[in-house]
């Protein structure tokens, strides 16, 4: 089993989701889980990190998310 890594944390489940998007969009598979208060984490298989942070700069503005 693929060791999963939280690559950023979202304040909602839609902003979550819109993460999620980037990454499927970019040929990542990833999970989302409830992060600590109230937020809500965006996890990757260890091997795709660096190209899921990569994909998550390119398609948000800086400031809009934020990375672990």
């Amino acid at each position: 089993m693929t060791s999963m890594v939280r690559v950023a944390v979202a304040g909602d489940v839609t902003e979550a989701e819109e993460i999620q998007e980037i990454l499927r969009s970019a040929g990542i598979e990833s999970e989302i889980a409830d992060g600590e208060d109230d937020s809500v984490s965006v996890s990757v298989p260890e091997a795709s990190v660096e190209q899921a942070q990569d994909a998550i700069e390119a398609m948000t503005e800086p400031g809009d998310i934020v990375g672990d």
